[in-house]
């Protein structure tokens, strides 16, 4: 049995935020029911790059069963409120206002449903100035300030990957899973309202440069693969015109990195390089010494030595790279038009291997789902 076996998920999504947590509450053995429009959900149709079907899509979705609902409809309002009678957690993604409108407020519905464990994620928030802007993944990176330490110089640059919508997700899903323990543990079985939003989950991880500026009076400047306060730590072109990133973390082992890597070790006691500040301040002198050492060898031969002095490195990979990663682990995913390997989640535990989960079509379980639950 799978740890969240016999929970009912009510998802009203679409996109990534809200599928992201939807998706890891099914592959734990969540029975999750995907309410769509008509059309599906908007990410079905970002690409078709995967087997016709999109790579979001894909990823996000795989073990829930869908259906649509026209939620203007008199009989389709009433069959939401028959699932969410017999769930035990509704997640929803609307624009803002939108639920409210539809006559399905979470605070009302806390108290018709008072099991209901409610999480609505939106862009801003329920309240603040800007609780009704329109908010996407790549706006809020650069509301937030990530854009700004992010990039070359002047060039900014987005992650290369939804990180709000992630970490929107990624805090839903422990606020999820708390309330869930919290409510096992009272004797009321009370649920909870969770809010979320993209630009506060953002804004927690933006949490060491704002500390830093704030208090520190020091702005993170762009250093592209390079660390903004710590040197050396970045990445190197060695020989044969590959990169290899490195990182020191303390003293001990810089004068490793000297003696070993760099083959001097008079380096480690060079007045503009005796501490991490120093190394900050002379940082294009101290990267022009190590770049000299690493272009005489090709990026197998550095990793040697930085092996042998126990430094921390990571080749600079591509997505060809990574498809080939001999670190991977992968998670299979049927589709309609057969399966694929997706790559595998972050955790393993107890070496337990996640069974493989199916995308649903466009309302694939309507007439199963109506006839369980349209009474």
């Amino acid at each position: 049995m799978n740890d969240l076996s016999g929970i009912t998920v009510v998802a009203l999504e679409q996109a990534v935020a809200a599928p992201y947590v939807s998706g890891r509450l099914a592959e734990e053995g969540a029975r999750v029911i995907k309410i769509e429009r008509e059309e599906g959900d908007f990410a079905r149709r970002y690409d078709t790059l995967v087997k016709g079907e999109s790579a979001y899509f894909v990823w996000l979705n795989a073990g829930k069963e869908s259906i649509t609902l026209n939620l203007r409809d008199e009989d389709d309002q009433q069959l939401l409120r028959n699932l969410l009678a017999s769930a035990d957690v509704f997640i929803q993604n609307l624009a803002p206002g939108a639920l409210e409108r539809l006559g399905f407020a979470p605070e009302t519905l806390r108290e018709t449903y008072p099991e209901l464990i409610i999480c609505s994620i939106s862009g801003y928030g329920e309240d603040g100035p800007y609780k009704n802007q329109k908010a996407y993944d790549l706006l809020i990176q650069a509301e937030s300030g990530l854009c700004s330490i992010t990039g070359i110089g002047e060039e900014l640059t987005r992650v290369g990957v939804s990180v709000s919508d992630i970490s929107a997700g990624m805090t839903a899903y422990q606020e999820i899973l708390l309330a869930l323990f919290a409510r096992e543990r009272d004797p009321k079985r009370q649920g909870r309202l969770i809010n979320v939003s993209l630009y506060h989950s953002t804004a927690d991880w933006m949490n060491v440069p704002y500390l830093q500026h704030r208090y520190g009076n020091f702005t993170p400047k762009n250093h592209g693969l390079k660390h903004p306060s710590i040197a050396p730590y970045g990445a190197f072109t060695c020989g044969d015109g590959k990169q290899v990133l490195f990182s020191i973390q303390n003293e001990r082992e810089w004068v490793s990195l000297c003696r070993a890597v760099l083959g001097d070790e008079s380096i480690a006691t060079d007045e503009r390089f005796s501490d991490n500040e120093r190394r900050v301040d002379h940082r294009d002198e101290l990267e022009q010494l190590i770049s000299g050492v690493f272009e005489a060898s090709n990026r197998e031969v550095v990793i040697e030595r930085l092996d042998a002095a126990s430094i921390a490195y990571g080749r600079v990979s591509d997505l060809a790279d990574l498809t080939e990663h001999p670190q991977n682990r992968f998670r299979k995913i049927e589709l309609e038009n057969g399966s694929v390997e997706a790559l595998g989640r972050g955790a393993v535990v107890a070496g337990k291997v996640k069974t493989a989960l199916r995308v649903p079509e466009i309302g694939a379980e309507n007439e199963r789902i109506r006839e369980e639950f349209g009474k």
